[in-house]
């Protein structure tokens, strides 16, 4: 049997399964910028044990070494590997683009440039506010947990006055908020706050939109109190 050639020997850039996962790990922290080179070090030491078994490096449980290494950084490295994972996948299988917070919008031609130029697949949540005004600063707070659990859809924010047509959003409609795909309004709800409770939360919101059809399945985000889950030896 002829031996594999340089090309077959190559390890895939993303792989599947938790090792592979570990494997991709250690070499993306290898390559961050923020990894101190000590700790780069150690990674390359763990990554490249004195054998010429490259299947068995590849299939190296994870070390305490590492484990502790998580574990000091909070498992920071860990979810932001995860979240440049995520990115890559949206963008390999053309999901449009991907964003982590709420955009705040400055003026008029802002507002309608994110409707009217933003990707045709990018849903586009517009909440239009002032300060001072019931619910407005809570739907705020709602819109920043959210821009983190639906990172293909484009969270805004703008307030009434900067839109150019502060007449049509009067504090009595207000917190209105919009929902845009492709150019096209999909949902137009004014004084939200008639739609929940006195007090309302993230959850409320969610519910709110998914009983229109307007969010996509969510997506697996880590939270910062998950477990690695890893295998230690």
């Amino acid at each position: 049997m002829s031996s594999p050639t340089p090309a077959e020997d190559e390890v895939p850039a993303i792989q599947t399964g938790p090792k592979g996962v570990i494997n991709d790990w250690r070499k993306f922290k290898c390559e961050d910028q923020d990894t101190p080179p000590s700790k780069k070090a150690l990674l390359r030491q763990i990554s490249n044990p004195q054998s010429d078994d490259a299947h068995d490096r590849l299939n190296r449980k994870m070390s305490v070494q590492e484990y502790e290494m998580i574990a000091e950084e909070d498992e920071k490295g860990l979810r932001k590997y995860r979240k440049q994972c995520m990115k890559e996948m949206h963008e390999r299988f053309s999901f449009g683009p991907t964003f982590d917070s709420v955009v705040e919008l400055d003026n008029g031609e802002a507002f309608l440039e994110v409707i009217e130029k933003e990707h045709r697949l990018t849903l586009v949540v517009v909440h239009i506010y002032k300060d001072g005004v019931k619910g407005c600063e809570a739907l705020n707070s709602c819109l920043d947990c959210l821009a983190t659990e639906y990172p293909s859809i484009k969270f805004c924010r703008i307030e009434a006055a900067a839109t150019g047509a502060s007449e049509r959003f009067s504090d009595d409609v207000l917190p209105a908020m919009l929902v845009y795909k492709a150019g096209e309004l999909l949902g137009n709800f004014l004084s939200m706050t008639q739609h929940l409770s006195e007090e309302f939360f993230a959850a409320d919101i969610e519910a709110f939109l998914n009983e229109y059809g307007l969010l996509p399945e969510k997506e697996f985000v880590a939270c910062p109190d998950e477990e690695a889950g890893v295998e230690v030896e």
